[in-house]
């Protein structure tokens, strides 16, 4: 299966992360955007490098800082006089796979730039439209240390990410294989590209045709409601995070070699599609009350469907 191979050639990077690698490439095959937060030389980088590599796409970096400008992401006209004309100069966003590396540390116009091409999937240049590329993904990373200098995406722009990842620290196993394997070289450089650009399409394609029972739907739009009745949440899930949660599902299914979604591909992906893109309630912060825990909760709750294989 050309979904293994890819994951393969990542675990070529990643040490250790087999879950987070396997969201990821479920983010992706269902077309959407990863938000990897966590502290800063845990891999987050390395991985969306691999993912390109392996994947075959035209990869951009940036590295957000406060003086990075809307248009070096979307790009910009300027005069050629030797043409007589205005041209378009493509900004970073004109790639497959763009890695915003610290989105947190740039302006809020920047971040919001971006966040609309997120959603779009095109740039409006002084009139003119132009597309991203197809597919287009974009992996952002941020660190919840070091706030100084920091703006903090809204939970609006906190909901364009179909996923939120952490990747947390290696164990002391992982750790010496990281050591071993960095003496050969950048681990990334050991990274082989395995499919295609079409190929990846296709493959997205067929994740959209992945069957949904009624009940499934049910299933998602009851977790949903709960998330919004919940005491201890303020903020409960958006719709487009329920849309979000449905096409992980199908990916989920996807990667386990199913053509239906079962309770289980929900519950799997569950806190990641959700846990950013709900607030807690005052009490609940000051009570230090993780979301996960409530989120847990939920799936313990909502009753789940039984199916019958089709």
């Amino acid at each position: 299966m050309e979904v293994e191979h890819v994951i393969t050639e990542i675990t070529k990077a990643i040490v250790g992360k087999e879950q987070e690698i396997r969201k990821t490439m479920m983010a992706i095959l269902a077309g959407g955007h990863i938000l990897v937060e966590d502290m800063p030389g845990v891999g987050k980088t390395t991985m969306a490098v691999a993912f390109a590599k392996a994947l075959g796409l035209l990869e951009k970096r940036v590295q957000f800082t406060p003086d990075v400008l809307p248009s070096d992401l979307t790009g910009f006209t300027i005069y050629k006089k030797e043409l007589g004309k205005f041209v378009y100069q493509p900004g970073a966003v004109m790639c497959n796979l763009l890695l915003a590396d610290e989105i947190n540390r740039t302006s809020p116009k920047t971040q919001a730039a971006l966040l609309e091409v997120m959603e779009e999937k095109q740039v409006t240049v002084d009139g003119v439209t132009r597309k991203t590329g197809e597919p287009f993904i974009v992996i952002a990373t941020q660190n919840p240390a070091g706030s100084a200098g920091t703006q903090l995406l809204p939970e609006s722009q906190m909901d364009r990410f179909m996923i939120c990842l952490k990747m947390g620290y290696p164990s002391v196993k992982e750790e010496i294989e990281i050591l071993k394997r960095n003496q050969l070289g950048r681990s990334t450089e050991h990274v082989e590209n395995v499919i295609q650009t079409a190929d990846l399409l296709t493959m997205q394609k067929e994740v959209e045709a992945i069957y949904v029972h009624d009940r499934m739907y049910l299933y998602i739009a009851q977790l949903a409601k709960a998330t919004r009745e919940k005491k201890e949440i303020e903020m409960g899930m958006s719709p487009r995070g329920t849309i979000a949660l449905c096409k992980m599902a199908k990916a989920c299914a996807y990667i386990n070699g199913r053509d239906y979604v079962i309770p289980e591909d929900v519950s799997v992906i569950f806190t990641d599609v959700v846990a950013h893109r709900t607030v807690l309630t005052t009490k609940a912060r000051v009570g230090h009350i993780r979301i996960e825990d409530l989120l847990w909760e939920i799936l313990e709750e909502v009753e789940r469907p039984t199916l019958k294989r089709r």
